[in-house]
């Protein structure tokens, strides 16, 4: 049996990463898959790390176990959640009722005029009691038994992408990549690149999630986005909650258009000739999402993660992985199933 390797690239978009669960629960099923390396960027570093953790552990069924029992102790959490009392309604309608009810409403309103910074000795990060549950051994294990792991961070600094590896991970380092910093105090950490103590926000801003890490020789040419932030929305935005929302999409989409905007072009120089395969590699570049589910869901779910939306984002997560496999597993190690020319015309 003729084994595909490939990369994995998790976006972050909060409880939407459920849907990249579901996606790597079905990519997981198949044994000729071997996921070589991950990049991720906060939801996508927890999805990332619970399945190199587990993959370690237990092979492919101990990943799918520990990606479970992360989105178990996310949906469980009451100061992540509400109670799933809209359980009867589809996906769209819960979004919607969740984006109006007067709790988001007022949590939202709060969160962009009162500082995480306010809240003194009270402040807690309800993510760390999960992270705190990861086997750190596991997670930075370099052998051959997972995949390579990169995580993005944004160093307040100076604005630049850190991409945390290998030792470098940490709960520090997972909690910071998914550092929302209208809702999270910055992580403080003691940086090696630097020799300083950094703050770190969310790594949606600057690598969502970065792909350059995947760029290495020892690593395949096949780089798969599992893609939970929309890229094109064919309504106008007219609330203030939809403005927001699609400005908080571009935001987190822009850093992963200027990478595959650069892949194009160094692609294109090498089909030109103008450079040769000696001097970069010849990326090829697949896409996993579900831009139709996504456009009827808002901010609240991504915040809200009620353990029905979150059953149903992995069920529509592992429906676009199945349809991906029918359609384009064989191009897989042969070339690119995204038309990057025709994205960016």
């Amino acid at each position: 049996m003729a084994v595909k390797r490939i990369n994995l690239a998790l976006q972050g978009g909060g409880a939407h990463g459920a849907f990249t669960w579901g996606v790597l629960d079905r990519l997981l099923s198949e044994d000729d898959l071997h996921i070589s390396a991950i990049s991720g960027t906060s939801a996508g570093t927890l999805n990332g790390a619970a399945l190199k953790a587990g993959m370690i552990e237990g092979g492919r069924q101990g990943a799918r176990d520990r990606l479970d029992w992360l989105w178990a102790e996310v949906g469980a959490r009451p100061d992540l959640n509400i109670p799933a009392w809209m359980s009867p309604f589809s996906l769209s309608n819960v979004s919607q009722a969740l984006e109006y009810s007067w709790p988001v409403m007022a949590a939202d309103a709060w969160s962009r005029a009162v500082s995480p910074y306010a809240y003194g000795p009270f402040y807690r990060n309800p993510l760390r009691d999960i992270v705190e549950q990861f086997d750190f051994g596991a997670v930075n294990d370099q052998g051959d038994k997972g995949p390579c792991l990169f995580i993005c961070a944004t160093r307040v600094r100076n604005g630049k992408v850190r991409v945390f590896k290998d030792s470098e991970i940490s709960t520090d380092a997972i909690l910071a990549s998914a550092c929302l910093p209208t809702i999270f105090q910055a992580v403080e950490i003691e940086d090696a690149e630097t020799g300083m103590t950094e703050a770190f926000w969310d790594g949606g801003y600057t690598g969502n999630p970065a792909l350059f890490p995947l760029f290495k020789p020892a690593l395949p040419d096949d780089i798969v986005v599992i893609n939970i932030n929309p890229l094109e929305r064919t309504e106008l935005p007219r609330s203030a909650q939809a403005i927001q929302n699609r400005i908080n999409e571009i935001s987190f989409n822009s850093s992963l258009l200027r990478e595959l905007r650069a892949i194009e072009f160094v692609q294109r120089l090498l089909t030109q000739g103008t450079l040769s395969t000696d001097q970069k590699n010849r990326v090829l570049v697949h896409m996993i999402a579900d831009d139709a589910l996504m456009n009827e869901l808002s901010v609240a779910t991504k915040l809200v993660p009620t353990a029905y939306t979150l059953a149903r984002l992995k069920e529509a997560g592992q429906k676009a992985a199945d349809e991906f496999l029918t359609h384009h597993k064989k191009d897989l190690n042969v070339r690119s199933s995204v038309d990057l020319v025709e994205m960016f015309q």
